[in-house]
C-alpha cells in the first residue's frame, strides 16, 4: 500500500506545468520513546496547562495565544487575526530560478520530501524538469506553502524522483563570528598538519549511511526488553577520567602507527543508587500489596 501523501499540487516552470505529490523523506517513528507514568499504579500520566502565577488548571475555552512585548507582558492574538495574515495556499511549486548545486549553503537545509509525479498524465513534464536539472547539475529554488507559511524550497534531480528540502531564512541562522571570533590562532607547525594529514588518508572513505549504527538506541531497546523479560539491569561502573594534557606531536604519530595516545574523555557515570530505588520498590510493592488485598 503507497504511503499517504503529505501534500498535492502542481510544479510549475514557467509554461511547464504537472501534477506532483510530497511525501516526507525523513522519519522519527523507528525511535524508542517513553511515556511518563504514575511509578505507584504504572498507568500513564496525563499532562495540563496550569496558570503560572495562580496554578489554576486552565480549561480548552481559557486557552489563548499571546507574544511577551517584555518580561510577562503580552499581547493576545486572536483566531481570527491569525488566519489574516496566513498564506493561503495555491497548491502550486511557483519554480523562481536555478542555482548550481554547490552554492547551497548547508546550514540552510531543513526538512527533507520526495517528490512524484502525481499519475501518468504528469510524467512527461516531470521528466523534462528532472533531467534538464540534472544535465546542467542546477538546483531549483522554488515557493511553497505549507501549514500556512511560505517556505523556499530547493528541488534536485534524485533517481526517477526528486528531492525537496525545504530552507531556513536567513534570520533563524545564527551568525557562524558569534562563536569563531574568539578562537586564538596558534602557531602549529607544517609537520603537525602533514601527519594529521596521513591520519586523514589512512580513514579516507566514501559517504555511506548504511555503516552508520545508533548505539544509544540498540541499547535502549535491548534495556527495554530485559526489563520486560524480567531480567536484572547491570549498571556500569563509574570510569576514570584521563588526563586532558597529552602531548600532540607524539599523540599524532602514535595514532598514525594504529595506537590512540588518549581516549576522549568522557564525563563520569553516576554512582549507582541502588539502595534507594530498592526501597522504593519495596515500598510500592507494599503498597500494591495492600491496595490489593
Amino acid at each position: 500500500m503507497a504511503p499517504r501523501a503529505y501534500w498535492k499540487g502542481t510544479l510549475k516552470l514557467s509554461l511547464v506545468s504537472c501534477p506532483v505529490v510530497l511525501y516526507p523523506a525523513a522519519t522519527s517513528t523507528e525511535k524508542t520513546r517513553f511515556h511518563l507514568i504514575n511509578r505507584e499504579t504504572g498507568n500513564r500520566l496525563k499532562q495540563q496547562t496550569v496558570d503560572a502565577e495562580t496554578g489554576d488548571i486552565v480549561e480548552g475555552e481559557q486557552k489563548g495565544r499571546g507574544y511577551e512585548l517584555s518580561k510577562g507582558r503580552y499581547v493576545e492574538i486572536e483566531p481570527e487575526e491569525l488566519e489574516a495574515v496566513q498564506i493561503e495556499s495555491k497548491h502550486t511549486i511557483d519554480i523562481d530560478s536555478f542555482v548550481p548545486r554547490r552554492e547551497i549553503d548547508q546550514r540552510y537545509l531543513n526538512h527533507p520530501y520526495y517528490i512524484a509525479p502525481d499519475g501518468k498524465a504528469a510524467l512527461d513534464a516531470f521528466a523534462v524538469i528532472r533531467d534538464a536539472m540534472k544535465d546542467q547539475d542546477r538546483v531549483a529554488l522554488a515557493r511553497i506553502v505549507l501549514t500556512n507559511r511560505e517556505h523556499v524550497i530547493a528541488i534536485e534531480p534524485l533517481g526517477k524522483g526528486m528531492l525537496g528540502t525545504t530552507l531556513r531564512f536567513p534570520y533563524e541562522l545564527r551568525d557562524e563570528g558569534e562563536f569563531f571570533d574568539d578562537i586564538k590562532s596558534p602557531r602549529i607547525s607544517k609537520d603537525m598538519v602533514e601527519l594529521a594529514g596521513h591520519i586523514l588518508q589512512t580513514k579516507a572513505a566514501h559517504f555511506d549511511p548504511s555503516t552508520f549504527k545508533d548505539d544509544y538506541e540498540t541499547a535502549l531497546k535491548a534495556l527495554v526488553k530485559r526489563k520486560a523479560a524480567g531480567k536484572p539491569i547491570k549498571l556500569p561502573a563509574p570510569e576514570e577520567r584521563p588526563s586532558n594534557v597529552i602531548n600532540l606531536m607524539d599523540a599524532l604519530k602514535r595514532s598514525l602507527k594504529g595506537k590512540h595516545a588518549a581516549k576522549p574523555s568522557r564525563a563520569p557515570a553516576r554512582r549507582p543508587r541502588t539502595q534507594r530505588r530498592s526501597a522504593k520498590k519495596s515500598h510500592r510493592s507494599t503498597a500494591r500489596q495492600r491496595r490489593a488485598g
